[in-house]
């Protein structure tokens, strides 16, 4: 990157306040030009093949795709430009983090924290070593401080949180649709237990409602999840049992 050109930043959050708040405090900066905002995951998609950030500020709960199905996505295709990925969220979960570093992730900050490092973070781009950039950039503790308000609701932060890793733990990939109307469901249940004896009559059209679709089609694409999750860990199981086999078998010839 040329040292006089400014450092192109893409903010994709759902939280409308927090994401202008940091839209100003960055267009602030002689150094920084943002080149675009997005409140929901399928956009930040579209937005980081278009315009070709540097560097990509992305929420991990976002509606339609969150930020672990972004990179997943991202992932599936050969950029022109790879940008730098700084996961923010208002949870910091360790199975989260690692997951989002696994997918490419550079940096991951947790919400409230001091806009001043996060700027300075940005800049250190200039310089980009990949290696030194692996071993500063996890999850962020320095970073966590009171200067940056945000009504992040941790209830709901947290339920969201805790339901994407077990999803994730089950081995649901983030970027189909059925992961987002599985988590969908799940959180539904756990605030109202009765919706499960109305799966079809509440469940299923309260979620196809919310995310423009048909019952039929979040009842197939949930279906679709389950059954690709369960071939991955069955194929998982599988590679075991013939590792254990194999094993025991070499065992037995030496003895």
């Amino acid at each position: 990157m040329n040292i006089n050109e400014k450092i192109k930043v893409l903010i994709a959050d759902d939280n409308y306040e927090f994401e202008n708040t940091l839209k100003n405090y960055l267009d602030g900066d002689a150094e920084l030009e943002v080149v675009g905002t997005a409140t929901d995951g399928e956009d930040a998609y579209d937005q980081i093949i278009d315009k070709r950030p540097d560097v990509v500020l992305l929420d991990v709960i976002m509606p339609h795709l969150d930020g672990l199905g972004v990179l997943e996505k991202l992932n599936q295709i050969a950029l022109v430009k790879t940008p730098i990925y700084i996961m923010v969220s208002a949870v910091g979960q360790d199975k989260i983090t690692q997951r989002a570093i696994a997918l490419g992730a550079d940096y991951y900050i947790v919400k409230p924290f001091d806009i001043a490092v996060l700027i300075e973070r940005i800049k250190e781009i200039r310089n980009y070593n990949p290696e030194e950039l692996k071993k500063s950039m996890s999850q962020s503790r320095e970073l966590k401080s009171q200067f940056i308000q945000v009504n992040k609701k941790d209830e709901k932060e947290n339920l969201e949180a805790l339901v994407t890793n077990v999803i994730h733990e089950v081995g649901v990939p983030a970027h189909i649709k059925g992961y987002q109307f599985l988590r969908e469901a799940i959180i539904m249940v756990v605030n109202n237990i009765n919706i499960v004896n109305q799966i079809t009559k509440e469940l299923y059209p309260e979620i196809a409602e919310k995310y423009a679709t048909t019952p039929s089609r979040v009842e197939r694409a949930i279906r679709h999840a389950i059954e690709v999750a369960w071939r991955k860990r069955r194929s998982k199981y599988c590679r075991r049992y013939i590792w254990l086999y194999d094993f025991c078998r070499q065992r037995k010839a030496y003895k």
